[in-house]
C-alpha cells in the first residue's frame, strides 16, 4: 500500500449497513483532504475493494456477514502491512476490540463519534498516529484490568518509577485518551516533543501501543 499522497487521504468504508456507509461518506466528504474511494458490504468484498482502490485508511465494522471485521483486518494487513485500519465499535464488543488491537488495527472509534472527531481521526491515522476514542480506551482498560488488581497496581507503579516527571505527565494524558496534539496543547510542548516522549514511554514501559500505556497508568491509579 502506498504512502498517503499529496492529493489527500484515500478511504474505503466497510460496513454491511448501507445507511451507516452513507452517513460516513457524507461526514468524510465534507473534508477536502479526504476522499472516499470505495465501499464494501462485508469482509470478503472488502479485500477486493482495497486491492482495486489502494486506500490509505479503511473504516471497518466488526460484525458483518460472511467474514467479520477481525478476520478482515488480519487478512488486509497481511497483504498490505502499511494499510491503516480504524475499527468502528460499540460497547458490547470489548473482547473483539482487544482482538483487533492484536491484529494490528490502528484505531478504535464508537459509531456515534462526533463528525469532527471522526474526520480528525482519519487524518491522524493516515499520518501514522494511532487513535483511540477516550470512551473506548476506558472500556478496554476496565476489561483488561479486571483480575488481580493489587498485583497489577504494584507492578504498574514500579514500571512508572522508571519515568521522568514529564514522561509521567505524557503517560497520564495518554491514559485519558488525548491525542499527541491535545497533549502538546495541554502540557505546553511541541507535537514532535510529545512524539519523542511517547517513543521513550514505549521503550521504558516495554509496551507496543498507547492502549498498553493507558492500562499501565490506570493500574497505577493515576487516572
Amino acid at each position: 500500500m502506498a504512502a498517503v499522497s499529496d492529493d489527500g487521504v484515500r478511504v474505503v468504508l466497510v460496513d454491511d449497513d448501507p445507511l451507516v456507509r452513507a452517513g460516513l461518506r457524507m461526514i468524510l466528504g465534507g473534508d477536502r483532504a479526504i476522499e472516499v474511494v470505495g465501499e464494501a458490504r462485508d469482509g470478503i468484498e472488502a479485500e477486493d475493494v482495497v486491492a482495486e482502490h489502494a486506500p490509505d485508511v479503511v473504516l471497518m465494522d466488526i460484525r458483518m456477514p460472511r467474514r467479520d471485521g477481525l478476520a478482515t483486518t488480519s487478512a488486509l494487513l497481511r497483504r498490505w502491512p502499511t494499510l491503516r485500519v480504524i475499527v468502528l465499535t460499540t460497547f458490547d464488543e470489548d473482547d473483539m476490540v482487544l482482538t483487533a488491537l492484536r491484529e494490528g488495527a490502528s484505531g478504535f472509534l464508537l459509531k456515534d463519534t462526533p463528525p469532527e472527531r471522526l474526520v480528525d481521526s482519519v487524518r491522524r491515522v493516515a499520518a501514522g498516529e494511532p487513535i483511540l476514542s477516550p470512551s473506548v480506551t476506558a472500556q478496554l482498560i476496565a476489561t483488561v484490568a479486571g483480575d488481580n488488581g493489587a498485583a497489577r497496581s504494584h507492578g504498574a507503579q514500579d514500571r512508572l518509577e522508571r519515568l521522568t516527571e514529564r514522561e509521567r505527565e505524557v503517560a497520564v494524558a495518554i491514559g485519558r485518551g488525548l491525542s499527541n496534539a491535545e497533549i502538546a496543547e495541554q502540557l505546553f510542548m511541541s507535537v514532535p516533543t510529545v512524539k519523542s516522549h511517547v517513543g521513550r514511554l514505549f521503550a521504558k514501559l516495554d509496551v507496543d501501543n498507547r492502549v498498553q500505556i493507558a492500562i499501565c497508568v490506570h493500574d497505577a491509579g493515576l487516572v
